[in-house]
């Protein structure tokens, strides 16, 4: 079984290590050899000394901020967007009132509302939960109604004659066929958060990977720039996995095949 696994996983993702290795090699090659400075680009090495040099820095500090700040506003987004998207599906007028202001809330730079936002929380872990709210927000209310507004129109004619209420309809129709959009907008929404973080940090804060990235580029330590935006890549990897590993085992364990 664990044989059979491994090949399984090996197809899927052999290919993608192998050009993985093979641009690390050529990315240390180019460095070393001099096309291109080590201030601009660091060899692969060099980030991965940063990582080790700087590791109490990076992992006790910052990194533990940053996921602060992405869990609180990734679990907001969710709550929040689930709960407008259901009450959306539910009262049309509702959705006709709010659902251009989701839009519109979507057209607005964040680079230009991050000041506001700091502006209102301050410093605080706040400013910054609020730029991944807006950021994580819009996948899971836009998928989540799009889902829930599909389903099974016969079946649904079925339940009501067999006297079903509009609860029973919504727990056995539309919430099975909502769950495929739902994830998808949920491994958007996990990897926004991480942008959002980011994007918070870097224009107010005081820690955070965002924070450090900003602050290493202004001294010019590549080494430990590029170490942090490494964290960063893989905090952003590691929840799309996590997401869709949920996604298999609720789809999986409901009989529902995406």
């Amino acid at each position: 079984m664990r044989k059979l696994r491994f090949n399984t996983w090996l197809q899927n993702y052999g290919l993608f290590i192998l050009l993985l290795m093979l641009l690390l090699i050529v990315w240390q090659w180019i460095v070393h050899l001099g096309f291109v400075p080590a201030f601009i680009l660091p060899a692969p090495t060099a980030i991965g000394g940063a990582l080790v040099e700087d590791s109490s820095l990076l992992l006790g500090k910052h990194l533990a901020a940053t996921l602060r700040e992405v869990a609180l506003g990734f679990l907001l987004s969710v709550i929040g967007g689930v709960a407008l998207a259901a009450a959306m599906n539910a009262f049309r007028t509702l959705e006709k009132a709010l659902y251009p202001f989701i839009v519109i809330s979507q057209t607005i730079p964040l680079i230009a509302l991050s000041p506001i936002f700091i502006l209102w929380f301050g410093y605080t872990i706040w400013g910054k939960v609020a730029v991944v709210f807006l950021t994580a927000f819009f996948p899971i209310v836009v998928s989540t109604y799009d889902g829930l507004s599909k389903g099974d129109a016969e079946y649904r004619e079925l339940l009501l004659t067999m006297g079903a209420t509009r609860w029973d309809i919504f727990r056995k129709i539309q919430i099975p066929a909502a769950l495929p959009s739902f994830f998808s907008g949920l491994k958007l929404s996990v990897v926004y958060s991480v942008v959002g973080a980011t994007i918070g940090e870097w224009l107010g804060g005081s820690e955070g990977l965002g924070y450090y990235s900003r602050r290493m580029s202004g001294n010019l330590n590549t080494d430990a720039m590029f170490a942090s935006v490494f964290l960063l890549s893989l905090i952003g990897i590691l929840l799309f996995a996590s997401a869709m590993l949920l996604e298999k085992m609720i789809l999986k364990r409901r009989g529902t095949k995406k």
